[in-house]
């Protein structure tokens, strides 16, 4: 049985099948696709049966002369329909080496994100030719199943959800409905130029394939819904397997565990765990030396593997995740008044003091003031509650099994020019204040662990 036609009454349908959000972002460039999305979302809007709230927001790349004619279109297309519009520049020019495809992408959806409220959801019109032109492109790359999956209908895109109601439907399908309602929208004259990888499978290479293959979108969109099932399953197996390696404390992957997976399970878990915690996933030449250099390394050893976004620790029996970190100053010195998010320097993150009903940093002491953040710089010594003597700071690390490139880095605090606490892990006599007394609790706020 064929969808049913695009309308209205489909796309409310399709916004029905998904969480309700407290406003819908259309994402909208001025070209035919998001026109129609728009028009469709402002007719929806004018019904009575629409309870939704839409927003417009155009971003403003500067990459075409142009740009600025553009914006306007879309200011003035926006108020003809009764729908807010936010207009958002970004600077998308790509740096030499990156493609410009890419780097137009990550802008846009950064823009995407930054206007976001939490469960907005952003609604953008990518169609079934769409769809097709991804897996090939998938295809060509040597893409594994996420990418053959191509683009889910719903996805998370922190802090809401990204929706594609127009999937269903090809391009001639949108066409027919901007005809019909008479629509005007722009023609970006770099859709043209075959030196861009999409283009010149659109331009050249798909009316081929459809010429011997009627119906070809259709067929790939059904190829990319049944690799989008499969991935579904194979991240369910992933997201079990790497729980059973995650060392819940600090978010580390267990190595002894690890190493019990197969290898093609050990890939799995590894991808779960970049995706999990956030970083974009690297190439499969980083995953492979994940695994020959830093899984089979003796526990004494302290291999990195690092690429442009992040790099994998290891020590002990642990593998730890982080972003590439800038060069550190042990010698900065930090005056604070101990109120509010205290923004370290070196991307080392933020230090917050928080109200605490159990042990930890006496109240008084902290209202006292003349506070300061400084670093290890060797033989710093704290004597801890309840335990005899002074310890040095090296030893209480190493009886931690806290890594040594977290120890240099970790905020010490100092109130009057004494040792006070390490934030995050331990105060130090006479700061310690007694359960229940009005404490004060140091929270290190870093994606070091």
């Amino acid at each position: 049985m064929p969808p049913p036609p695009l309308s209205t009454l489909t796309l409310h349908q399709t916004l029905l099948r998904h969480p309700s959000a407290p406003r819908h972002w259309i994402a909208y460039s001025g070209g035919m696709d998001s026109h129609v999305l728009l028009h469709l979302c402002a007719s929806l809007a004018s019904n009575s049966i629409c309870t939704m709230e839409f927003q417009a927001v155009h971003v403003h790349h500067g990459l075409q002369q142009a740009a600025d004619a553009w914006a306007a279109h879309c200011s003035k297309a926006c108020s003809d329909l009764n729908v807010p519009l936010l207009t958002v520049r970004v600077d998308a020019r790509a740096k030499p080496g990156e493609s410009p495809e890419e780097v137009a992408r990550r802008v846009r959806y950064s823009a995407l994100r930054k206007s976001m409220s939490k469960d907005d959801i952003v609604l953008t019109a990518q169609h079934r030719d769409d769809q097709a032109e991804t897996l090939l492109l998938q295809l060509v790359r040597g893409a594994g199943l996420a990418g053959l999956a191509a683009m889910p209908e719903f996805a998370t895109l922190t802090p809401g959800f990204l929706l594609r109601p127009l999937l269903p439907f090809s391009r001639a399908d949108l066409r027919a409905y901007a005809l019909e309602n008479g629509l005007h929208w722009i023609e970006d004259p770099s859709n043209e130029d075959t030196a861009f990888d999409r283009n010149f499978l659109r331009r050249e290479i798909i009316p081929k394939l459809e010429q011997r293959w009627p119906g070809l979108n259709k067929a790939l969109g059904r190829t990319a819904g049944h690799c989008a099932e499969a991935q579904r399953q194979l991240g369910d197996l992933s997201k079990d397997l790497c729980r059973t390696a995650l060392n819940a404390g600090d978010q580390s992957l267990g190595v002894t565990t690890l190493r019990s997976f197969r290898p093609a399970d050990q890939r799995l878990v590894l991808r779960e765990w970049m995706r999990m915690r956030g970083f974009r996933m690297p190439s499969q030449a980083v995953i492979g030396r994940i695994l020959q250099e830093a899984l089979p390394a003796g526990p004494d050893k302290m291999p990195m593997v690092a690429w442009s976004e992040g790099e994998v620790r290891r020590y002990r029996d642990g593998l730890y995740l982080m972003s590439v970190q800038p060069l550190f100053d042990i010698s900065t010195v930090l005056d604070w008044d101990g109120q509010g998010m205290l923004e370290l320097p070196h991307g080392n993150g933020k230090l917050s003091a928080e109200a605490s009903s159990g042990k930890g940093l006496a109240g008084d002491a902290w209202r006292k003031g003349n506070i300061s953040i400084r670093y290890r710089q060797g033989g710093e010594r704290c004597r801890l509650p309840g335990r005899n003597g002074t310890h040095e700071l090296k030893k209480l690390f190493q009886e931690a099994g806290i890594p040594p490139w977290l120890r240099g880095r970790m905020p010490l605090v100092y109130i009057g020019g004494e040792l006070a606490a390490i934030a995050g892990r331990w105060v130090c006599e006479p700061f310690a204040g007694k359960a229940g007394e009005g404490n004060i609790s140091l929270v290190w706020h870093t994606r070091l662990e």
